[in-house]
């Protein structure tokens, strides 16, 4: 009887045992994947995202903060975002570099104990900007970009000075990696135009008026383009060392007729030169296209049209130096694409009509500036353009072991 009891005892441990093990196996603190670049092209800082779906059996959603991703014990810096605003992350990204066509093994885990994570001494950042104001800026380390709101608006219809009236992109030309945007915002309070100015870390010499400027949007018909005024309301969603993320609205505005609505999700992420633009249009009638624009500034500069690689850009003259913008999108989505020059101040635009899809059009704008020294000439700004291009429409592969 004793010994039946002992045998009971051991293998109603052994069971115990194996169902430990087993709940051990299933709930794996390490997530192994692969990453493939299919293209023939080296790729630098290719933002890679990782669905909260994809890692759910490694924690809790309130440890995600010691979530830590390795490529070859080389701990990466991560970013958490949570798009919907609700609480929850959805993602997590990091970014690493890839040759021509290769595979890279990557290992994701959840770290119980504390440790350091890494971060970068460059980062992404976008805020509203109420003491100029109320413009919003957005900066990664290679460019800065600002658009207008409401008061700018309001400032200039009642004919006061000092406004701005236009739904166009300004650039804000840099050459230094670190953030720029709250030193010369603060630095204009107390020296008016300081931003004017190249100071040794760029400058806004750009100038948008009543333009499209690098990248705003329209409506294109009966050879005129109808525009919306400034944004209306705003919301950050992220901000931090792989992307910021934000939303702009705009009041309700008319396309020859149609009631438009309008809401633009920009995106910038780290060691880019172009936002990313997710522009949603509703209007009471069907819309002929979404049109994008590009100011040609004085004409003198030279255009270059490339509807079948969805590249379009212009490279211009400014202050003895040169700057190129240009806008990049799946030729897919491209009507048409014109060359418009016109007599009036402001109006003269690369147009880039497209067709969008349930109300909305994907599209990517920026610039290139020889000063900054990440471009030296028109044919790298143009090979840029053409390998953004060929990114965009061969995304990463991402394979779970």
């Amino acid at each position: 009887m004793n010994m039946l009891k002992s045998l009971y005892k051991i293998n109603f441990l052994i069971v115990v045992l194996l169902v430990i093990l087993s709940a051990c196996r299933n709930q794996s603190t390490k997530l192994h994947f692969t990453v493939i670049n299919t293209l023939d092209i080296d790729r630098k800082s290719e933002t890679i995202s990782i669905p909260v779906s994809r890692i759910t059996e490694l924690g809790k959603k309130d440890d995600y903060e010691n979530l830590q991703i390795s490529d070859n014990d080389k701990i990466l810096v991560t970013q958490l975002v949570d798009n919907d605003l609700d609480g929850n992350a959805d993602e997590i990204l990091f970014q690493s570099d890839f040759k021509a066509n290769e595979e890279k093994n990557f290992t994701i885990e959840l770290i119980k104990e504390t440790k350091q994570l890494p971060s970068n001494n460059v980062t992404t950042y976008s805020r509203f900007v109420p003491e100029r104001i109320d413009d919003y800026a957005w900066e990664n380390d290679r460019v800065a970009f600002r658009t207008y709101g409401p008061k700018a608006q309001q400032i200039t219809e009642s004919g006061q000075p000092g406004g701005t009236l236009t739904s166009g992109v300004d650039c804000w030309l840099k050459r230094v990696s670190y953030p720029v945007i709250d030193a010369w915002y603060k630095k204009n309070l107390d020296s008016a135009g300081y931003y004017h100015v190249d100071h040794g870390e760029g400058y806004d010499p750009y100038h948008v008026g009543n333009s499209r400027g690098c990248g705003g949007v329209g409506v294109w018909d009966n050879d005129s383009l109808y525009i919306s005024k400034n944004f209306t309301r705003y919301k950050t969603i992220a901000t931090g060392p792989i992307r910021t993320i934000f939303e702009l609205s705009y009041d309700s505005w008319k396309a020859n007729g149609s009631i438009v609505n309008e809401k633009k999700t920009i995106s910038l992420d780290l060691g880019s030169n172009l936002s990313r633009y997710e522009v949603a249009v509703v209007s009471d009638s069907p819309l002929s296209n979404i049109t994008i624009g590009i100011t040609l500034h004085d004409g003198k500069g030279e255009v270059k049209l490339d509807s079948a690689h969805g590249c379009f850009r212009y490279w211009e003259s400014i202050d003895n130096t040169a700057l190129g913008t240009g806008i990049v999108i799946d030729p897919a989505t491209v009507l048409s694409a014109q060359e418009h020059r016109v007599n009036v101040k402001e109006q003269s635009h690369i147009l880039v009509m497209t067709k969008p899809k349930e109300n909305k059009v994907v599209y990517y704008a920026g610039f290139g500036w020889v000063k900054s020294k990440q471009f030296n000439s028109q044919k790298e700004w143009d090979e840029y353009l053409e390998n953004f291009s060929k990114r965009i429409s061969s995304p990463l592969l991402v394979k779970y072991n």
